[in-house]
C-alpha cells in the first residue's frame, strides 16, 4: 500500500509515544501486537464477543476505559493513552494489584482471557472499589473464559479491590 493511503497516528501506549504510519483499516489490536511487540493483548475472536484483546484507552482529559481493541482502528486511537497488561507492572516490575491476585489465587487455567479479564477488572475498581461478587461478576461479563467456573477470577478481583483499598488507605496516612 503506497504511503498515501496511510494515516499518520500518535498513541502513547505504556507511557511511551509512538508515532506511526498505519492502514486505515489496521485494528488497534494488531498495531499494539504486530507493530509495537504489545502481544499480552491477545487477539481472541475479532468480533468483539471474548474480551480477550481489552486494554485501556482514553483522551488526554478523559480517564482510561476498558475497550475491546478489536473493535478499535487505530487510526481511531489516534491522540490517545493505552494501557496494556504489560503497561500496568510497577517502575520495578512489581505487579499491579489485580495482576498479582490473579497469580495467588490460580484465577486462570490456560491463560488465554487472563489479560482482558484483568485490564477490565482494573477499570472496575477504578469505578468501584469494593464491588460484591455479582458486581464483578457483571463488571466482567463483557469477557469470556472457556477454563475456569469465574470462581477463582471473581475471587482474584475482590481480593484485588482490598489490597488497593488498603493501599489507599496506606498513602493518606502517609500524606497526612
Amino acid at each position: 500500500m503506497s504511503s498515501s493511503n496511510r494515516s499518520r497516528v500518535t498513541i502513547d501506549v505504556d507511557g511511551t509515544r509512538y508515532v506511526d504510519d498505519v492502514e486505515p483499516r489496521t485494528l488497534l489490536v494488531h498495531h499494539l501486537r504486530e507493530h509495537l511487540g504489545k502481544v499480552g493483548t491477545v487477539v481472541g475472536c475479532d468480533t468483539s464477543n471474548c474480551g480477550a484483546c481489552t486494554v485501556l484507552m482514553g483522551g488526554p482529559d478523559q480517564p482510561q476505559r476498558s475497550v475491546k481493541s478489536c473493535s478499535v482502528l487505530a487510526v481511531q486511537a489516534d491522540g490517545t493513552g493505552v494501557t496494556t497488561v504489560e503497561g500496568l507492572a510497577g517502575p520495578n516490575g512489581e505487579l499491579h494489584a489485580v495482576q498479582q491476585a490473579f497469580h495467588e489465587l490460580h484465577a486462570l487455567q490456560c491463560g488465554f482471557c487472563t489479560p482482558g479479564m484483568i485490564m477490565s477488572a482494573v477499570d472496575l475498581l477504578r469505578d468501584n472499589p469494593d464491588p460484591t461478587e455479582e458486581e464483578v461478576r457483571e463488571g466482567l461479563s463483557g469477557n469470556l473464559c472457556r477454563c475456569t467456573g469465574y470462581q477463582n477470577i471473581v475471587r482474584a478481583v475482590r481480593s484485588a479491590a482490598a489490597s488497593l483499598r488498603a493501599q489507599a488507605e496506606t498513602t493518606m496516612e502517609v500524606a497526612a
